[in-house]
């Protein structure tokens, strides 16, 4: 953990809620059916990983996998007591060892949202890029300004900008998800072709990454591709239903809500609480137990 002012007064906040309790009244409710946590990860240390999964476990809860939520959905099933499920995005070289290692360990199930495209092409994602090239003041635009521009403008810096930018691979590779996806504790869901924020795309682009990854992850899996992520959470009713009409069953957002019997009603909407690599173990506590949102939302 970074000892910034942010981080040290977050640290103390964290611990001030587990102290009191806060924690385990929402404990409670998940014992009780009235909620299921959903938790994702990017590149997780195995260290943050495993310390995540040895807390859930050790506080008696059951990691499920995204095909029992799908089936307890689909077939209107009661929320099971203490369930959290694992995902995680992008598909990062270091979650063979840090992510699969450790579920093949411990014997849970967790689904990698896999981008097809720096697989395949061994390239950095784009925004690794982006940030590199904004370090070395080679662009003016960061990151997240760049999520808010058309898709076509994001491309025409990135393609600008990729000639004086170091090229590291940030992805696994083809032949390391075919392997995983031999683990019996490892699905492999769909995370775009490039990564796009898919509501600055057209029609046609935004299809395209949603259709071309989830065949490309079948060809390489022998396995079918039935849950989607959005990319940096975003998505509109055109992406839903390209993904209803294209053989999905499920979609995850980056809303920080915990999952309800009401959210069974929208499964391409089901809301998620993050991990964040760069913060304090008893932070992330209070995050993938949706109490650090709980806070924000009533202030």
């Amino acid at each position: 953990m970074e000892l910034s002012i942010r981080n040290i007064a977050a640290w103390l906040m964290s611990n001030f809620y587990i102290i009191t309790g806060k924690i385990n009244n929402v404990k409670k409710s998940a014992k009780n059916g009235e909620i299921l946590f959903s938790v994702y990860f990017h590149n997780p240390s195995k260290k943050l990983f495993e310390g995540c999964v040895k807390w859930f476990l050790k506080n008696g809860f059951s990691i499920i996998s995204t095909e029992e939520l799908n089936s307890i959905i689909r077939n209107n099933k009661p929320i099971p007591a203490s369930s959290v499920v694992f995902t995680v995005d992008d598909g990062w070289k270091e979650n063979k060892e840090n992510i699969v290692a450790v579920a093949d360990c411990y014997k849970i199930p967790v689904t990698i949202f896999v981008t097809t495209s720096p697989v395949e092409t061994g390239e950095s994602y784009w925004w690794s890029y982006i940030q590199k090239a904004f370090d070395k003041k080679l662009t003016n635009h960061s990151v997240g300004a760049l999520k808010l521009v058309p898709n076509e403008q994001r491309m025409q810096e990135l393609e600008r900008i990729k000639p004086n930018v170091p090229n590291d691979r940030d992805a696994l590779t083809i032949e390391e998800v075919k392997t995983i996806s031999q683990s019996p504790y490892i699905s492999i869901g769909s995370h775009t072709v490039t990564h796009p924020i898919l509501t600055m795309c057209n029609d046609e682009k935004s299809q395209h990454e949603i259709v071309e990854s989830k065949k490309t992850l079948e060809n390489w899996t022998n396995k079918p591709v039935q849950f989607f992520a959005f990319p940096n959470g975003n998505y509109t009713q055109r992406e839903i239903n390209v993904l209803k009409s294209n053989g999905f069953q499920m979609a995850f957002t980056t809303k920080p809500e915990y999952v309800t019997l009401n959210s069974f009603k929208s499964p391409f909407e089901i809301p998620r609480f993050d991990v964040l690599e760069d913060v304090s173990f008893a932070e992330n506590i209070i995050r993938m137990t949706g109490v650090w949102f709980e806070k924000r939302n009533n202030k």
